[in-house]
Formats: C-alpha cells, structure tokens, sequence
C-alpha cells in the first residue's frame, strides 16, 4: 500500500517479527533486528509508522513510543527512515522477492497508513515528507550498492584464510645521543640519520657559538678599521621579566637575527644587544598575584623591602628562562652586553634622565588630574588606559566588587539643581552620579537665552547644605543644543571639568580616597565604595523629590590595560614631562633626515600624535621601580605644600640632593625625604637604545662605534608607548636620532584572529612548538600560572578546540621560517601553529636532498676554492640552469632582505630548494653522477651540485641557523676555507659568470615540455611505458631540445622513449597533445587506452576554451588606446596570441587525428 507521507510501499516481514509477546526486551530486540535488516532492502516507510500499531497490538504496550525509542536509541540514524521509488524492483531483506512478502506485512501496512489518513496530512508535512524521502533514496541507494558488494567480499573471505598484509620493513635507527663536550664544536663523527631530527640538529651548536664569541663584534683594528657605512647594529626591545616569551617575542627575535645574520654574512661589524625590561606595574601585579594565590599575602604583609626581594627573586628565575629560550631561538646576541633596566648603569642613566630634564625645566611637579587605578593603587599614562564603548545600559563586574555585584554604566541620570532663594531650578545630567558629591558649578552657554537670567546665580547642593555652587557662562564647555543645556562641573574628577574649573578659578573638590571609598566631602556617603555610592545618590535623589529621569547613554567607560579596573579622574601632585619641546626637536629631526619608519601608515600616525602630544605623568605609585630621585626639603618653621615642586630639589646622588637642599634651606634646620614613588616603565626604556651602550658615561667605545643604532624593530602597537619616547629623547640628550629606521612588524594573532590572551588558552611559548607538547603538557602550564579556576576552564576548552593532539615537535629552524614567511609590515598576523609542521616537512626535506647529494660527493670528490668557484663555467645546460637561478635567488634575497620583504624573501629561498634544487637539478643529474659516467662531465656536475648545496645553506642561514650549520659541516672541506662557522661565511652575491639567462630560458622550455608530458601522462593514468614526441617548430629550439632527450628521459618517470620532432606528420597517429608555447606541442601516444568519442569531446571543449581566450585577447588589440599601452604589456599580449594560435592548430590537428583514427575503427 502507499504511504500517504512518502509515496513508498510499505513492506514488512513477518520472519522477524512474528510472535506476540509481552516480553518488552523481547519486543525491543525484534525491533532492532528488523531494522537492521532493512539496509537496501524493501521499501518501508519511517518507522515509527509501523511500528507504533505493532508494538501496541503485539506487545500490550500502553506507551509504544518510549519503547521505540529503547529499540532506536543504539540504531545508525541512516537506518531509521529509508525509502526507495515504487517503480524500482527491490528484494526483501532476506532476497525474497516483493510479491512473495508474507499478507501480514501488507496488513500492518494498511492499518499504519489507514491511522495516518491521506486527509490528515498536510501540505507543508507533505512537502517535508518529499524532501525526506529524496534523502532517504538516496541514502538507501548507497546502502544497496553497498550490500552488492558485500557477498563478493565475504565469498572471498569464507573461503581461504585472509592473506595478511605484508608490512614494509623499517630499518630502526639506534638510540641518538651526544657526545659533544659542552661549549665544544658538534662531533658530527656518526653518519647522518635518515630522517631530520630537530632537536638532535640544534643540539651543542649554541653553546659552541656563545663559547667561540662568534657574536661579539671584534672592536676596531688597522686591519679592519671602524666604518659605519659597514656597522648593522639593532637593540633587542627588552622583554619584560612578568614572564616567559610568548610567539609575538619569537617574532621579533626571528626578523631581528634573520638581519644580523644577513649584515653578518654581508661583512658588516654587527651587533645584537640583548636585554631585559623591569615592567614595574606589571611585573609587581604578577608578584603579587602570586603571592595572594600561593601564600595568601599581600606586600603589605612584607614590606617594601622584604617585598622587593621577592620580586628580585622573580626576576632572577625569569630571567634566567627567557635566556634560555632566547638561545633555544637561536639569536645571536652579544650576551656579554646582556641588560637589564635596573642595573647599576642603566639606574644611573635613568637618574641623570630624571635630574637633567629638571634642571633644563622641562620636567615639573604639579597636582594635576590623573588616571588612577584603584585597584593597583597608582597612577596610569593615558596610553596605559583602553577606552571601552558601551552601546548603552551595561553591567559591568569590577574588580574589588564581588563577581555577583555587577555595576552599571551606558545610562545618563537627570536631576534637579534648586536655584537658592528662589523657585527657578536647572536639570542637568550625570553618567557618574556619586560625582554630584564634587560639583561646584554648573555651566551654561552664555548665549542660550533660557539661563540668562540666572547667570551668577547660586545652586543649593542637594547633599552639602553647606555648599553653594554658582552658575558660570563657558562657550567651550557647553553646547546648547545638547540635552538642557545646562552642564555640571566637577574640576577634580572630570578632565573637560578640569579645564572649566582653571578658567573660571572654581575650588577643585576631591571626594575620593586612594582606595576607592569616599573620603570626608561627600558628606553623608563617606566611607562608602564608589559605586555602592553610586546607587546610594539616585535613590537619596529620589527620595528629596529632585531625581527627574535615567536613559540609555552609549558611552566609553576608561579602564585599566593592566587590572581592568574602571579609572577614575583624581587630583595627585606627580612628576610630570613638558613634551612639547622634546617633540617639536624629534620631529624636526626625523624630517630633516627623514628617518624610514615602515610600513607608512605608522609614520602617518607618528606626526600625528608628536602634533597632538600632552604632558606625560611619569611618577606612580609602586614599590617597583627605579625610586624618583627627588627630595622635598622639609623646613622648620616654613609653611610649605608638598604638591608644589618649588619645595623639591633633585640630585644624581644623595649628597648632590643635600647640597641643594642646603642652598635652599638658606641656613634654616631641615630634613631631606626622597619621594615615595617610581618612575613610569616608559622613563626608563626610552632610554635603551644608548643607556646599553654605556650613556651617560663620555666617550664610551660602545657609543663610539655602535650609536646610533641601525634598526629599531618593533610591533606598531608600542609605536607610542616606546619608539616615539626613544626618539625623543635620544634626539633631547644626544642630539641625534637613535636609529636610523624604525620597521614595525604584524601584530600575531591566533589562526581565528583573536588577540593572543591567556584566558583564552592561546598564547603559545616558542619551547612548545620547538619541542613539542601534548594537551595535557599545555593544560598544566595554564594550572602553573596566575589564571583564577573559572579562567583556566576556559583557556582548557580553547586549547581543547584548537590543539586536541598537543603540539607536534617541529624545531626553530621550522618556527623562525614560518614567522618571517608570515611578516609583512603593518598586517596582522593570523599564525596558525600548525603551519609550522609543513616548514619542519620542508627540513626533513632539505635534510634528505642533502644527505643524498652527499653519496655524489664521495670517493675523494674536492670542492673548487671559491675564488675557481666563481670563474667556474658548467658543461651541461641543465647545470648553467641551476647556477643561473641560485645566482637569481641571491639576487632576489639580498634586494628582499634589503628592502624589510621577508615574506618575498622566504620564498624565493624556499623556492629554490624545494622546486630547483631537490625537483629538478638533483633527479636531472643521476645518470651523470654515477660512477660509470663520463669523468669530466661527472665532475662538473659535482661541481655545480656542491656549489648550489653550500651557496643554497648560506641563503638559508638567517631564518634557519641550526639545520645550515649542521649540513655545510657535513659538507666536504673547502680548499682554503678560513671560516670555522657558516654564520662569518660571504653571503652568495650576484655573480655576472654565472648570468646565463639564455641558456636558462633553453632548459626553461625542456622543462615546460616535461612537465606538458607528466600532466598528459597523469591525466590517462599512465606510471610506465609512455613514449613521448616533442614538436620543435623551430630549428634551432629542436636542436636543443634534441640534445636534453635524456634530461627529459630522467625527469618524466616511466618514461620510455621521447623524441624530437619538426612537425606534427612526424608523430604517430593516437596521441594526445599538449601545448607548450606557439613554437613547441607535446605528443602523448594513448592509442588502444582511449575511448575516441570521449577525445573528440575534451577536444571540442578545449577548442571552444581556446575561442574564447583568442577572442578576449584579440579585442584587447583593437581597443582604440592599444598604441599607448605599455610596450611590455603589448608585448606579452602578442605572446599570448601566438601562443593561442599554435595551441589551436595543435587541437585541430589532433581532432583529426581522432576522427580518422574512430572512422577507421
């Protein structure tokens, strides 16, 4: 009968189903069984239909569906709805034909749709149905195609036991250790492994460099004197001791030693200045996050000192593991020059930094309004602070507030100021309500005609009943078409307020403690936190009747980068930096030597900001930190206010500060007391670039010879915080520029975009992807660190989603490649890790070409000296090939590298090896490198092969430091080579001996014929027997070609004979073709493997493709501007249009050909 929902016969057999029972589990189990039976057999219909009426009638269920659902549960959903076409002739499950079905099928068939009722269903149910049912066909189709298959297969296998797959012996390689001595050369005495290693590669060769001083510049000599057009210096921008590097610091390091390596190997005197950064507020945050979480102690509990020593501990096993992993990177750094900021030297430059910009009066004291973070107790930089958008209401956890006492922002509050004396009030408006509490004016527009009689007028406050606040006029500060037009004033907690209160000489009210809490001027509310007043001060505006309304207010709330606490606009008496005479000189400098800073959209936003800079805050409020060197003279019987810097004098040492104060004290009794605070991070890195070089100490060799500086590389995003700050005041204190360019790299991301973040479980230490390490490895590290449970939970689930089997182990050669194939200026960076898996692929591969190209470099085989290496010209062509693309990509490498294209740079190098080298030269040269071959032709080989192999590794050198050394020491020796390692080697330059363009285009076209032939052979499966003909129009071409038969021969596998020939009536009929250009076609003989009809087809389509891009190209000539394209252009179009025509006369050749060879068939 028909399904009245699927149109498909329903059919059930009865021979598993059978016996009426109230055995539930025995109903469940015929259940399955029957359902599992049903892959492609007879048409049924779902399921559920049949089986709800049997199930109850059978089986006395009173709910057949919950007992279906036991019978389903462990079933495949593919087999739960299957339906086949009615007109299809299909068996039963067990191959009894449809007709032969037992009559009770049908019957249960027929009440199962007789319940349903045609009438019953639907349209839309109908539609659905359909749709399901072309699913389940199809689903079905496969199921019994599969079901075909199936008897032949278990025929097979009950016959004769299963052969077993015969697994392919592997040689086991022995245990690998290292008998290197530490700091001694790499005994590289074993034979090489088959396969690469990384870590046993990279193993000893650091230690041996660091040992050696391979890189520490030699200072000046009468044999290689000082110039600074040869001198490539670049300061490491210091990593701060917070914690380990992460893969944004590995980077850095990989470009930064990629281009000490490059000048190195170029014959500079170069150096790489390692060092690292105190991080005051940061480094003391995770300090003391620790100790909260594993002692449950603040530093309050220890002291300053006790609790600075702590830190000094953090610091010292921090160090000590970045250092390591610097060396594990492979970057070659001076490490005799290794700093750190709060050295005795580096604090010395910081003071006199401090002491000289005072003096000049340039820095200042002064209680200014500040950002202050709460939670962290000091003071920020504006640059510190992110500016979060609210949409609109928004709570907000904060830190120091319970996680369920959610705090709201992104509404604006309007209420009533009363005007004293009469009846007349203004509404004004508050997104900080507890503000109210530091009001002392409200300002109108002078011109707004609704506030002009109440101009000079008083506001009662609505909480100070004391406090008369007056009504001021300011066009700057008001715009009157804005909500009331009418604005509160609070100068202490507001910066726009701030600069109304200066002009109008309004009292500057501080209402907050350093804690948060209100202090002794918010009359009523004082002690209470500051948003816990919040609420308090709408509802006591309720309450006096003077709250008027709260709306939704999109608006940015400031938080702290650091703690994420909301800041808070405070009055403080800090230390403050007049930048506008240091940013008028910088500017002026970077002009006038017009200093690169790449990419240009961040020179752009470098002016910009110089042009707009404020005074910068450099005090704070830690214990971290190099101390203010700062005293204030505290005189007896004198009147004096801290806040005022004319009460403070500086000193370089403490008995330079005593004399001072002396001075001032003018014979009076006085004590000297050093401020309490540290200096802003920024005060003391934006010295770096010559306080490592031994500033402020005169006439240092280290300034002499390596300042300024060659290169500042750095990400954009400290382009502000740091570089701008470097410059200056290198510009301010030495009078020149301390780098001569600034290239600001990517910012890394993950492989979904998302900015690196703990919590997120995404930022990835360089060891991990060096060595390798499982999701479990990874876990822990999250279980080692600062991170609350709720955030280690979630970090678990990203690095669960995204690295479910760990980390694979893929080297620093690997890694270093893949971040400098990655760089491009200014772009972000969306680092997949497990990209760097295919570059350790590509190790294993340049490991593998090598060690074979070895075996060819045996039996007393002696490299040419380089100077012979040079002159030296090759035999064949496929050898003038070669060495014109090395000579090709050293000229592309140097100008990439010169030029900051590293991306451009990776893969010209990364080119050649995988698709010159290792594709071509080394499978083209087998024949003649044997020992049987022709000796001179055999030694020039050798030659070429040697002097590709040693120039290709010191290409590769600056991104791949470990794998190159290793392999051009398992190189045979040099004559005269004076170099003990591949880092002081020459860098390959372009060499004009060795510019065989001509002879390079000549093999270019035998390689194009190869590979026309291989993608003919692939396209009709053929791996043996291929005979190929090679269609030379031209004379001269064919000759060549002819002479590089055997070349093709090598390169084409299973290539049986290929030919040269000077027209297509030359090749034998049967054979496909390919076009190569308009002079050269490639012939594949197929006879007896093809079906004609399907040839002639591809023809007919070929024909038609190549019509089209005839006829594009052929308009491309007759627009009417043609005669002003650009010659090239013009040239490479006409090209093209030979290259069309003799593709088309190919393809009408060969449809003949067919045609002839099917007619005659």
């Amino acid at each position: 009968m028909h399904d009245p929902g699927f149109g498909t016969v329903v059919r059930r057999p009865t021979a598993q189903i059978d016996a009426r029972t109230n055995d539930v589990d025995v109903a469940v189990a015929r259940v399955r069984t029957f359902v599992l039976n049903l892959r492609g057999g007879a048409y049924c219909m779902p399921i559920w239909r049949w089986a709800r009426p049997w199930i109850a009638t059978t089986h006395s269920v009173r709910r057949p569906r919950q007992l279906l659902n036991r019978c389903l549960v462990p079933i495949h959903t593919a087999f739960l709805h299957m339906s086949q076409p009615p007109n299809v002739q299909h068996t039963s499950p067990e191959g009894v034909p449809p007709s032969e079905v037992p009559a009770a099928a049908t019957v249960a068939a027929e009440s199962a749709a007789a319940e349903g009722g045609a009438e019953g269903t639907s349209k839309s149910a109908q539609k659905k149905a359909a749709k399901l049912a072309e699913k389940q066909a199809k689903a079905a189709a496969k199921n019994a195609l599969k079901a075909e298959k199936a008897p032949a297969s278990a025929g097979a296998s009950s016959g004769a036991p299963k052969k077993e797959k015969v697994k392919k012996e592997t040689k086991e390689e022995p245990a690998w250790s290292d008998p290197t001595k530490p700091g001694e050369q790499k005994d590289l005495s074993a034979p090489m492994e088959s396969g690469y290693n990384p870590l046993h590669v990279e193993s000893s060769w650091y230690a041996w460099w660091e040992k050696k001083g391979f890189f520490t510049p030699k200072p000046p000599s009468d044999a290689a004197p000082y110039d600074p057009a040869k001198t490539f210096v670049i300061p490491l921008p210091p990593p701060n001791v917070t914690g380990l590097l992460h893969i944004g610091h590995a980077l850095t390091i990989s470009i930064q030693d990629a281009l000490i390596r490059f000048y190195r190997m170029k014959g500079y005197r170069t150096l790489y200045v390692p060092g690292f950064d105190h991080a005051g507020i940061s480094t003391q945050t995770v300090v003391e996050k620790r100790l909260a979480k594993v002692e449950q102690k603040s530093r309050y509990d220890y002291g300053r000192e006790a609790f600075l020593q702590k830190v000094f501990d953090w610091k010292d096993e921090y160090q000590a593991r970045i250092s390591n992993q610097m060396r594990r990177l492979g970057a070659s750094f001076d490490f005799t020059r290794e700093a750190f900021t709060m050295d005795a030297s580096l604090s010395e430059a910081v003071t006199e930094n401090f002491c000289k910009l005072f003096e000049d009066g340039i820095l200042y004291r002064e209680n200014r309004l500040v950002n202050w973070c709460v939670y962290l107790n000091t003071t920020l930089s504006n640059l510190e602070v992110v500016q979060k958008t609210i949409p609109g209401r928004t709570l907000m956890n904060v830190p120091g507030y319970p996680p369920n006492e959610r705090i709201e922002f992104g509404v604006i509050v309007s209420f009533v100021y009363p005007v004293v004396g009469s009846d007349d009030k203004i509404i004004v408006a508050t997104t900080r309500p507890e503000t109210i509490l530091g009001d002392t004016a409200v300002a109108v527009h002078p011109d707004d005609e609704r506030y002009k009689h109440l101009h000079g007028k008083l506001l009662q406050h609505p909480f100070i009943a004391e406090r008369h606040i007056p009504v001021v006029t300011d066009s700057v500060a008001v715009d009157m078409a804005f909500g009331t037009g009418a604005v509160k004033i609070t100068p202490a907690h507001d910066p726009n307020d701030y600069d109304v209160g200066k002009r109008h000489n309004l009292p500057f009210i501080n209402i907050l403690n350093d804690d948060g809490t209100l202090n002794a001027n918010a009359g009523e509310f004082k002690g209470m936190k500051r948003f816990s007043a919040r609420r308090a001060v709408v509802d006591a505006l309720k309450a006096k009747g003077l709250y008027v309304e709260t709306k939704d207010n999109p608006m940015v709330v400031p938080v702290c980068e650091r703690s994420g606490d909301v800041i808070e606009p405070v009055m403080k008496p800090q230390w403050w930096v007049n930048c506008q005479p240091l940013a008028k000189a910088a500017v002026e400098k970077v002009q006038q030597e017009d200093m690169a800073i790449e990419p240009p959209q961040s020179k752009r936003e470098f002016f910009r900001w110089m042009e707009n800079i404020q005074d910068w805050c450099v005090s704070r409020q830690l214990w971290w930190g190099h101390r203010v060197p700062a005293y204030f003279v505290d005189m007896e019987g004198v009147e004096q206010d801290a806040s005022e810097g004319r009460w403070w004098v500086v000193g370089r040492t403490r008995e330079q500060a005593d004399e001072r104060a002396a001075k001032m004290a003018n014979g009076r009794a006085y004590e000297l007391k050093q401020d309490e605070d540290v200096l802003d991070t920024w005060f003391s890195s934006g010295l770096w670039p010559f306080s490592t070089l031994g500033w402020p100490r005169a006439n240092t060799d280290d300034m002499k010879y390596y300042y300024p500086t060659s290169m500042l590389e750095t990400g954009w995003d400290i382009l502000f915080f740091w570089v701008a700050r470097m410059i200056m005041l290198g510009v301010y204190h030495t009078g020149q520029l301390p780098f001569k360019e600034v290239f600001c790299h990517a910012m890394v991301r993950d492989a979904h975009g998302r900015k690196m973040s703990k919590s997120l479980g995404n930022v990835i230490d360089p060891i991990d992807v060096i060595e390798g390490i499982s999701l479990e490895g990874l876990q822990q590290r999250l279980r080692e660190g600062n991170l609350d449970e709720k955030e280690i939970n979630k970090a678990a689930q990203g690095q669960k989603k995204d690295y479910p089997r760990g980390i694979p182990q893929c080297g620093t050669d690997a890694l270093r490649f893949t971040l400098c194939a990655y760089t491009a200026a200014g772009r972000d960076i969306n680092l997949d890790i497990m990209r760097v898996e295919g570059y350790r692929k590509f190790c294993n591969k340049l490991w593998n070409a090598t060690r074979f190209a070895l075996l060819k470099l045996q039996d007393g085989y002696t490299p040419l000296p380089l100077a012979e290496q040079d002159a030296f010209v090759p035999q064949s062509l496929v050898e003038k090939w070669i060495l014109y693309r090395l000579n090709a990509t050293a000229k592309q490498l140097d100008h990439d590298m010169q030029q900051r294209s590293f991306m451009s740079a990776t893969s010209c190098v990364y080119n050649f090896w995988l698709y010159d080298l290792c594709d071509v030269y080394i499978e083209a040269i087998k024949p003649i490198t044997d020992a049987g071959a022709e000796p001179a032709a055999r030694l020039s080989a050798q030659h070429t092969l040697y002097a590709c192999l040693d120039a290709g590794l010191k290409l590769l050198h600056p991104f791949m430091p470990f794998v190159t050394e290793e392999l051009w020491h398992r190189l045979p020796v040099r004559p005269q080579e004076t170099c003990e390692t591949i880092a002081h080697t020459r860098f390959p330059p372009w060499n004009p001996t060795h510019d065989f363009a001509a002879e390079a285009a000549q093999f270019d076209d035998v390689f194009a014929s190869v590979r026309a032939v291989r993608a003919l052979a692939a396209d009709y499966g053929l791996t043996s027997k291929i005979q190929a003909f090679v269609e030379v129009q031209n004379a001269e071409s064919r000759n060549v070609l002819s002479t590089q038969c055997s070349v093709m021969h090598t390169l084409i596998k299973g290539c049986e004979s290929i030919v040269c020939v000077s027209q297509a009536s030359e090749v034998p009929a049967g054979c496909v073709v390919a076009s190569v250009s308009a002079t050269i076609q490639v012939h594949l003989l197929v006879s007896g493997l093809v079906d004609f009809d399907q040839e002639l087809s591809k023809l007919a389509k070929k024909l038609t493709l190549n019509e089209t891009q005839l006829q594009r190209t052929v308009a491309l000539t007759q627009k009417p501007d043609w005669s002003k394209t650009p010659e090239d252009v013009r040239a490479s179009t006409n090209q093209r249009l030979d290259d069309l025509e003799a593709e088309k006369a190919a393809l009408l050749k060969a449809q003949a050909n067919f045609e002839s060879l099917r007619s005659s068939s």
